[in-house]
């Protein structure tokens, strides 16, 4: 393709936030442009930018919560109650070998759509900074290429933490173009770094307009790739960058999620969905207790993707001291810091104006309405399977997701996590005391006590631990899990853990452990550290050998 023939919208309205504020596309789906209307004023030009913005929306995990593609369902945070049903194949992924192959990525495939974004963004460059380059100001084109780029290089990053390795398309190519080498993972790192950088000059420091990216977005989210290419001095640089251009935590960690106070400078990244339920999702149904039905107009609500113990038992107590089984069966959600509470609906927690309901009766009685129920590996649960509900993304006391869907904001970057990128970072090199300065401050925020070691061992065990309970369900532990090396201990082999509670005859309750993976291991093989190199890629692809794959694929 020669120039952008046209765009064609799959929505009747976009609506993003990635800064302070929010914005909203209101185009007929089926009207298409051609490249002249495209680039005939700033404001068209900015009309096609909003739609290559949305590649962001569509890829942000509560958009997902009702596909395969929650990651941390995948980890030990979140358990699905469904074998194969609501088109989710979480458990199945977790526990059964034929879910990847030597030809695709399984349930992790986007190769197809990273590519297919990344030339849209390619074309868009080319043609506003080449072709119509005359038409618009050099700061009009170098801030709305920029803004492309970093599109771009979140498809870039998308690939790079499935596959490990990619093809670095950085500009239009016609059949020509066609055949070129997979290039090594260093290559690919230092390449998204660089764009970056580049597009982090060229980006202002506040936002153009409601809805587009700022500095401390871009420095934030270089932070994360620095991390991942293991260029420590870089992570700690652009964590830096963040901070200097108006990356702060709020004060209280539950507000960060509140949908109300979505637009602060901790939430770097956030993706907004409209109330009028044009551009929603189903997040409501899929983590609210399954007990809420009734008070919400009799609607499907399935207690569907809950987490597990490994996720509740990982908060420490409000004193700071590690939760303990042992010595607070009788008693185990009372004094927690305040990040489970957040996070977590657990039984006899108040919600809505009622009790959550998580325990079993006597044969003369009724279960509790929001009881657990066990998982097996057929059909699916109409309840937790894990005597849990994820609270994080989704409003107590709102109706609207009854007809409109839910609106509540997804995440794809926080401040919090750029803190603790930069914690991780320093302590690889070798700089404890500075290291713990970032942790800290993540750990002040609600109330814990500062931390200090000059072993570094313990101090990853630490960056693990806060990673876990403060990113919980916002799609990273995963893939933390990959990059750390660490999934073949933490998933190979294991099986997760829920709470059985019984309500005694005085009222009380009686709690146990248990597991809920039905006595099937989970599975993670070393080769799904990077999964294979889509077949149709190796078979087109003159350049690449069709033998060429990720190791033992």
């Amino acid at each position: 393709m020669n120039t952008v023939k046209n765009i064609i919208l799959t929505g009747a309205v976009i609506m993003l936030s990635l800064t302070s504020c929010s914005w909203s596309l209101d185009l007929d789906p089926s009207t298409k442009f051609d490249a002249n209307t495209v680039f005939s004023s700033e404001s068209s030009v900015d009309h096609y930018l909003y739609g290559l913005y949305a590649y962001l929306k569509n890829n942000v995990e509560s958009y997902n919560s009702n596909a395969a593609t929650y990651t941390d369902a995948y980890a030990d945070l979140l358990k699905s109650g469904s074998w194969n049903q609501y088109g989710q194949g979480y458990n199945q992924v977790n526990q059964q070998e034929s879910s990847f192959d030597s030809n695709s990525a399984g349930c992790f495939e986007c190769w197809t759509g990273c590519y297919t974004e990344i030339r849209r963004v390619n074309e868009f460059i080319r043609d506003l900074s080449q072709t119509y380059a005359d038409r618009f100001s050099a700061s009009f084109i170098s801030t709305r290429c920029a803004e492309a780029r970093f599109v771009r290089d979140f498809a870039y990053w998308q690939l790079l933490r499935v596959y490990g390795r990619c093809i670095l398309r950085t500009k239009v190519e016609g059949p020509e173009g066609n055949d070129k080498p997979l290039s090594s993972p260093a290559e690919c790192w230092q390449f998204l770094i660089d764009d970056l950088k580049l597009s982090a000059a060229d980006i202002p420091v506040s936002a153009i307009e409601t809805g587009r990216l700022d500095k401390k977005a871009v420095f934030g989210f270089l932070s994360r790739i620095a991390l991942y290419a293991e260029q420590w001095q870089e992570a700690v640089n652009a964590a830096d960058s963040c901070k200097k251009y108006g990356g702060a935590l709020l004060d209280n960690y539950a507000s960060v999620f509140a949908e109300s106070n979505a637009h602060n400078n901790e939430n770097l990244i956030t993706i907004d969905f409209t109330k009028d339920g044009v551009v929603s999702h189903r997040a409501d149904v899929f983590f609210r207790p399954s007990g809420d039905s009734k008070y919400h107009g009799d609607i499907s609500v399935y207690g569907e993707l809950c987490p597990t113990a490994e996720m509740a038992d990982e908060y420490e107590n409000a004193d700071s001291t590690p939760f303990d089984w042992d010595t607070q069966n009788t008693d185990p959600y009372t004094g927690r810091e305040p990040r489970f509470y957040a996070s977590i609906l657990y039984n006899d927690a108040p919600w809505e104006g009622r009790r959550i309901q998580v325990y079993k009766v006597d044969a003369d009685g009724n279960p509790g309405e929001d009881a657990r129920q066990d998982y097996r590996q057929t059909s699916g649960t109409t309840s937790t399977p894990t005597g849990y509900y994820f609270r994080k993304f989704i409003t107590e006391n709102d109706t609207n997701w009854e007809t409109k869907g839910s609106s509540h904001f997804g995440i794809h970057l926080r401040y919090a996590e750029v803190l603790l990128n930069k914690a991780e970072a320093l302590a690889n090199l070798n700089d404890l005391p500075a290291a713990a300065a970032p942790l800290n401050e993540v750990r002040a925020r609600v109330g814990l006590l500062p931390r200090a070691t000059t072993d570094k061992d313990e101090f990853m065990k630490w960056i693990r631990h806060e990673r876990m309970v403060e990113l919980a369900g916002e799609g990273l532990r995963y893939w933390d899990l990959r990059r750390w090396r660490l999934a073949e201990t933490v998933l190979g082999g294991a099986l997760m853990h829920g709470v059985d509670v019984t309500v005694n005859t005085d009222g009380s309750f009686t709690y146990k452990r248990i597991e809920v993976d039905a006595g099937v291991p989970r599975i993670f093989h070393e080769r799904y550290y990077a999964f294979a190199i889509p077949l149709s890629e190796r078979t087109n692809n003159n350049a690449i050998d069709i033998n060429d794959n990720n190791p033992e694929w």
